[in-house]
């Protein structure tokens, strides 16, 4: 019998070993990247059945790199594991189309449910979340909108970018444009949340979690 195959994406060497030797026993691991744009070419290439991956990667986050995965593959399947024990973080994850949030303390016994559901179309969420999830979801009204939210696609790859400290030449290289359109969206980006020069930018990126 054919065993699902699974796609890890973390930066953590160590992390990933164990992970391998855990997603081993029953599934057939395709491949093991360690940064976010590697996670969609990787995705691209060898289509797997789920990708499990990290949040805070390099070059580009885990969930963004779903964000740009849904445009073509909008089946896509992603669990993520993490360390980040915010619901806010599991909340944009599961907007941006994952269907597993698990995290890095639990028991392994968690992440394999959460693959097996999402092998199933159905979501898991690690249960220290799912309570405070579903108190969020009936007070929504009253929640200020998240200012990420209103950020799109392109900025947010900018944003990180530019946070992990790379030039306008390399932010423009790594995404196929001119230095000046990286520059103009850094400044659309730096109006539109009312900051006034890179140090804020960077900072606002790692209170809301786009870097580390």
């Amino acid at each position: 019998m054919t065993k699902p195959r699974i796609l890890l994406a973390d930066d953590h060497p160590i992390v990933a070993e164990g992970l391998k030797g855990i997603l081993t026993e029953e599934f057939e691991l395709v491949g093991i990247v360690n940064d976010g744009r590697a996670m969609v070419a990787a995705a691209r290439e060898l289509h797997p059945d789920v990708i499990v991956a990290d949040i805070s990667m390099p070059n580009l986050n885990g969930i963004d790199a779903l964000v740009v995965l849904k445009r073509d593959q909008p089946k896509v399947r992603v669990v993520f594991l993490t360390m980040h024990r915010d619901a806010a973080y599991a909340r944009r994850a599961l907007e941006a189309g994952a269907l597993g949030f698990v995290l890095k303390h639990s028991a392994p016994a968690e992440l394999l449910l959460a693959v097996r559901a999402a092998l199933l179309g159905r979501t898991f969420v690690t249960p220290d979340l799912a309570g405070e999830l579903l108190r969020h979801g009936k007070r929504d009204s009253v929640i200020p909108a998240d200012p990420v939210a209103a950020i799109t696609p392109r900025q947010r790859e900018i944003l990180q970018l530019v946070a992990e400290g790379k030039a306008a030449k390399e932010v423009a290289s790594l995404l196929g444009i001119s230095p000046r359109t990286v520059e103009d969206h850094k400044y659309r980006l730096m109006e539109s949340l009312n900051i006034e020069n890179s140090a804020e930018l960077v900072h606002f990126a790692i209170k809301h979690g786009i870097v580390q």
